[in-house]
C-alpha cells in the first residue's frame, strides 16, 4: 500500500504546481478569465496542496508501522 501512496504523491506535486501555475499566469494576464476563474483555481489548488499533504501523511504513517 505504502508503494502506491508513493506514486500518488508526485501527482499531486505536479497537480498543484500546475494550478499554481495557471493561476499565476491568468493573474499576470489579467483579463476576462482571470476574473471569472482566480478564486476558483485558488480554492482547486488549496484542495489539491491539502490532498498531496495527506498523501505524504499517510505514506509516512505507513512506513511508519514497518513491514508488519
Amino acid at each position: 500500500m505504502s508503494g502506491f501512496v508513493y506514486f500518488l504523491i508526485p501527482i499531486g506535486l505536479a497537480a498543484t504546481a500546475t494550478i499554481l501555475g495557471i493561476g499565476i499566469y491568468s493573474l499576470a494576464k489579467g483579463g476576462a478569465f482571470a476574473k471569472a476563474n482566480s478564486n476558483k483555481l485558488m480554492r482547486l489548488r488549496v484542495l489539491a496542496q491539502a490532498v498531496t499533504i495527506g498523501l505524504m501523511l499517510l505514506f509516512l504513517v505507513l512506513i511508519g508501522r514497518g513491514p508488519g
